[in-house]
């Protein structure tokens, strides 16, 4: 699979989006906020002219309005759909026209957007569309290679910590215990979760993914749980939520920490009786899913300032499993740095071959507050900014540059006026020509005490003392 330490979520930007909407203001509105949002919009004013511009090029969604000249949305529907059946087209509708909106769904529309339109619903519902969509795509995907896509060997990262996580991996995967995964922002919480999945007997089903952060909390309920019709204002027909669309695979409830405590006792029932009931709804489901929830919070401490139930807490904290941060893990950086390196080289057509040791050493002192992914962005910038050649020092951001601990001989080294910390001084020499030895071997330890004239024991102890992470 794409590594651990690669970060986060699947980016669903840069997607193409067809508008058919008569009302010029409607229009530009939309067209407006989707472009925000960044994907690539295409907006007539017909369904005619949606016609023919479906026939030119490809559209992952169609958003059109109902009542429409030259061809309203259910004529240009139907011709979507005749298509291609699997594109997805939301309906726009208005005051008084229910009815049609209802014929729309039968005839295949996948949503329907009120008039006036709210822009986070408008959000909401697209991201959603798109999602599913995706979804399909990928799960038909990684069922065809999920051999060869999930191979722990392909995994990145050599460190003791991350030898670590994968066995952790491989040990849970095959269970269905709860899992929930702890890490700071960009160190790969949703690739550990898709790693437990697509290894699991779960692995023919779906992963769906639900961010609890970044949907309003009056809409999360309803995303996970669905709702009939009737069941509120705008309810026009019944939708599957996200625990029934995940039957027989898993959840991910990314950022769990940010659940509100109502929504919370909720999923505690669906963890407990393995059953809910939709918005609005007296029948019960079953929930046969299996439940990977990921956070950034410290939860023991949430529980104790009472902004988390403790009953929820000891149910998800089952098997927790906790990523280090990018700055502990040593000579991961150097491995990381070169595979993003080959990585973007190869997409972008660069002839960028490498890194030389003085730009390793300070990538190795630098924090990386953003982990992984702050890391694969930077490398993608310098080899879209470099034709050729090696990335050296100067190449780097200076915010990057100014963590590097120079390292003097003691011919040049100068003492100044007001004296130095002796012992500080050393250890960081020491440490300086340490990192330089695990990334100039890849983090192999035999071949460092070697370059160093080391006898490896004597390297190891170092290594520990200095509290430096690399392959044994």
């Amino acid at each position: 699979m794409e590594s651990c330490l690669e970060s986060g979520t699947v980016t669903m930007k840069n997607q193409k989006i067809l508008i058919a909407e008569d009302d010029d203001l409607n229009r530009s509105n939309l067209t407006e906020l989707l472009n925000a949002e960044g994907y690539e919009i295409k907006a007539v004013d017909n369904g005619r002219k949606a016609m023919d511009a479906f026939v030119e090029d490809k559209y992952e969604l169609v958003i059109t309005d109902l009542k429409m000249p030259n061809g309203d949305g259910l004529e240009l529907l139907k011709f979507v759909k005749d298509m291609n059946p699997d594109n997805i087209v939301i309906m726009m509708t208005g005051y008084g026209t229910v009815d049609s909106a209802v014929e729309a769904m039968k005839l295949g529309a996948f949503d329907y957007i009120s008039k006036p339109m709210r822009n986070d619903l408008v959000t909401l519902t697209v991201n959603r569309a798109l999602s599913y969509a995706s979804l399909q795509e990928e799960n038909v995907t990684l069922r065809d290679h999920l051999r060869e896509q999930y191979d722990f060997g392909k995994m990145l990262g050599y460190s003791e910590c991350m030898k670590t996580i994968f066995d952790t991996i491989e040990k849970v995967a095959k269970s269905d215990s709860t899992v929930i995964i702890y890490g700071e922002s960009g160190t790969g919480k949703e690739l550990v979760a898709r790693a437990i999945h697509f290894n699991s007997n779960r692995n023919n089903f779906p992963l769906i993914p639900v961010n609890c952060g970044a949907i309003p909390e009056d809409l999360l309920e309803s995303e996970l749980f669905g709702h009939e019709k009737g069941a509120f204002t705008g309810a026009i027909r019944n939708r599957l939520g996200r625990f029934e669309l995940a039957q027989g695979g898993s959840i991910f409830l990314d950022e769990i920490g940010d659940m509100s405590p109502a929504l919370q006792v909720k999923v505690l029932r669906v963890i407990q009786e393995k059953q809910f009931e939709r918005i609005g709804g007296v029948k019960t489901i079953n929930a046969d899913v299996r439940i990977i929830a990921a956070t950034h919070q410290n939860l023991e401490l949430a529980v104790t300032e009472k902004r988390f139930r403790e009953d929820l807490f000891y149910r998800i904290n089952v098997i927790p499993i906790h990523l280090p941060a990018l700055r502990e893990r040593g000579a991961d950086i150097a491995i990381l740095a070169n595979h993003f390196l080959q990585k973007f080289a190869q997409s972008k057509k660069k002839e960028v071959t490498r890194f030389t040791p003085e730009a390793i050493a300070c990538m190795l002192h630098y924090p990386w507050p953003g982990n992984v992914r702050e890391l694969e962005n930077l490398i993608e910038m310098l080899v879209v900014m470099k034709e050729d050649g090696e990335i050296k020092l100067e190449d780097l951001p200076s915010k990057i540059r100014q963590f590097k601990k120079e390292t003097q001989s003691f011919k040049e080294y100068q003492i100044p006026e007001e004296g130095i910390d002796f012992n500080d001084v050393v250890y960081q020499f020491e440490k300086n020509i340490l990192l330089k030895a695990l990334a100039k071997t890849n983090g192999v330890k035999n071949r460092a005490a070697k370059l160093l004239n080391l006898n490896r024991t004597t390297l190891v102890e170092k290594l520990k003392r200095l509290n430096i992470s690399s392959e044994s």
